[in-house]
Parts: C-alpha cells; sequence; structure tokens
C-alpha cells in the first residue's frame, strides 16, 4: 500500500500547491489557465472567442480579462484579469528535454464548475508535433497519459513538486495528452505576449498546390521531378505578389532553408524577418526573389 499512499499524497501536494493557480477560461468550462504572474493568465489560444474573456478562479470568483497578446500559431495566449493574490504558479525551468520518458506528470484543470481536477501519468515521449488552431505545425510538445476531461486543454502540466512542466495543449485519443513543454523557450515566448507583443509570422500570400498535384503538373509539361511546393495562386497586393512570385512557380528555399512541404515553409517563415529570399523554379529556371515588409497581413494558405 505504500506506494498508493505515495501517489494519493503526491495527487494531495500538488493539489494544494498547485490548486489557487489553475482557473477556468470561458463560459461553461471551454477551456483552463495558469495565473503566471500578478494579473496574467496564460491559454491556448483556441480557448479565446473575442478579446475578452470570463475567467473563473479557484475561490469561485469571476471576473471579465482582456487578451494581453496572442501567438494563434502556437496555441497561446495571455489573458490580463485582476487575479486578487492568486498564486503564481512556479516554473520548473530548463532547456529542452528536461522531461523524459517515463517521468511522472500531474494534470491540474478546472471543472466545469470552476473546481480543480487533478490527475496523473506519465510522459510516454516527447518531440511530438500536432497541428495548431490554423493548421500549422507545432513542434516539441510533451506526449504524457495524466487524463484530461474536455475543458482541460490551456491547464498546467506540473511535477510532483507542482512545478510547471508543460501547458496542457491537445487530446490526441487513446489516453494519450500533449503539452508544450514549459522550458526557457516557451517563458520567454509567454512574456513576449504578457508584455502585449501578439505574434505575426511571416506571411508571402499563396495558395499551394498538394504535392501530388505538383509531381503530376511538372511530369505532364515534361519537366523533372524536384523537391518544393507548386505555387497554385497568388494574393493581390500580398508580399509575395510584390516580390514577383507567380501561380505555376515552385518554391524551393526560403531563407536559404530547403522547402519539400508546406509545413518546411512554415516552420522557415516562423524564423525568418524580412526581407528574405525565396528560392524558386519556374519551367526549367532557378530564381532567387526577396520578400520585403509587408503592408499588412495578408490572407492566404502561407
Amino acid at each position: 500500500m505504500s506506494t498508493l499512499t505515495d501517489l494519493a499524497d503526491a495527487v494531495s501536494h500538488v493539489a494544494t500547491t498547485v490548486g489557487p493557480s489553475i482557473v477556468g477560461v470561458g463560459r461553461n468550462g471551454r477551456g483552463s489557465g495558469i495565473v503566471i504572474a500578478d494579473g496574467q493568465i496564460l491559454t491556448n489560444a483556441h480557448n479565446l472567442r473575442g478579446s475578452e474573456v470570463t475567467v473563473t478562479f479557484a475561490d469561485g470568483r469571476s471576473t471579465r480579462g482582456a487578451v494581453t497578446g496572442v501567438d494563434a500559431d502556437g496555441d497561446l495566449a495571455v489573458i490580463g484579469v485582476d487575479t486578487a493574490g492568486a498564486t503564481p504558479i512556479t516554473w520548473a525551468g530548463g532547456e529542452d528535454g528536461t522531461l523524459a520518458i517515463g517521468a511522472p506528470v500531474f494534470g491540474a484543470a478546472a471543472t466545469g464548475a470552476g473546481t480543480l481536477r487533478v490527475t496523473f501519468g506519465l510522459v510516454s515521449s516527447v518531440s511530438r508535433a500536432f497541428r495548431g488552431p490554423g493548421g500549422r505545425r507545432i513542434a516539441g510538445s510533451v506526449e504524457h497519459t495524466a487524463p484530461l476531461a474536455p475543458g482541460s486543454s490551456g491547464g498546467a502540466l506540473v511535477d510532483a513538486a507542482g512545478q510547471l512542466v508543460g501547458l496542457n495543449t491537445n487530446r490526441i485519443g487513446e489516453g494519450f495528452y500533449l503539452a508544450l513543454p514549459a522550458d526557457t523557450a516557451l517563458k520567454a515566448r509567454v512574456e513576449a505576449l504578457g508584455r502585449g507583443q501578439s505574434t505575426e509570422r511571416p506571411m508571402l500570400g499563396v495558395a499551394i498546390a498538394p504535392n501530388h498535384v505538383a509531381r503530376r503538373l511538372r511530369r505532364s509539361v515534361g519537366l523533372p521531378d524536384r523537391a518544393g511546393i507548386l505555387i497554385r495562386g497568388v494574393e493581390d497586393g500580398s508580399p509575395a505578389f510584390a516580390a514577383g512570385i507567380e501561380a505555376g512557380d515552385l518554391i524551393v528555399s526560403a531563407g536559404g532553408r530547403p522547402i519539400a512541404d508546406a509545413d518546411d515553409l512554415h516552420d522557415a517563415l516562423g524564423a525568418l524577418e524580412h526581407p528574405f529570399e525565396i528560392g524558386l523554379v519556374r519551367g526549367a529556371e532557378d530564381r532567387t526573389v526577396t520578400v520585403g515588409e509587408p503592408k499588412g497581413r495578408t490572407p492566404g494558405d502561407a
């Protein structure tokens, strides 16, 4: 019975330590959030439905908060709200790879009634990837087995000491769940959002053809296969339009990074600043174009 007793004690300790830091986000338990500093709540961007949101605290108090910063592609958001002395969570800190397979973890989330739910599990995999709200790949997540009910996204993944090791984000079914690791990189991104520095990654303003379509079209006109993504349309007035990218071009690099699919392009754009170069193939000719500062964010697939 000692193992069960130890586990029960650990769950009780986590509930006591972390409970005041966990909040409900949205009406009727849409999501959860974490008090990370006085006046600041961290949650998932997909829990938001506008620039304001209801926040319910562990003591039952509900109030309205305003979105301070959002990274929609990274599924992160910080809400500014009167936390009224609610205890901020303690970050475990550490670089990538702090959590290893087999590490015990605890999920802490708000229930629909605003009360606390704590579950136990183990890290089952690391460096997983999933699709964010906008369809972009989010890499480097931690897979674990601490059960999460609907409304738990945006809640905390903590260690036995009650320190934050991840932000629960995605349920993948069959008893497995994904969390963004609470490493130094995530903390820096969250601090920027808390300062109002919302993240908007560079956009080209292009529509992309599926890879199998690109291969078939190139073969149909006698062109050799090339790794890259085929542009099927360009938005008028977009950065791609200004750079001279045309429908039918095959993008093969961005900022010097090779591009084989849409995920490669999204990852490259997320790491680049204007201006940057795009390598492309038009027909059988290799070209390089420069993408400058956009006049405004342009809709499109990339």
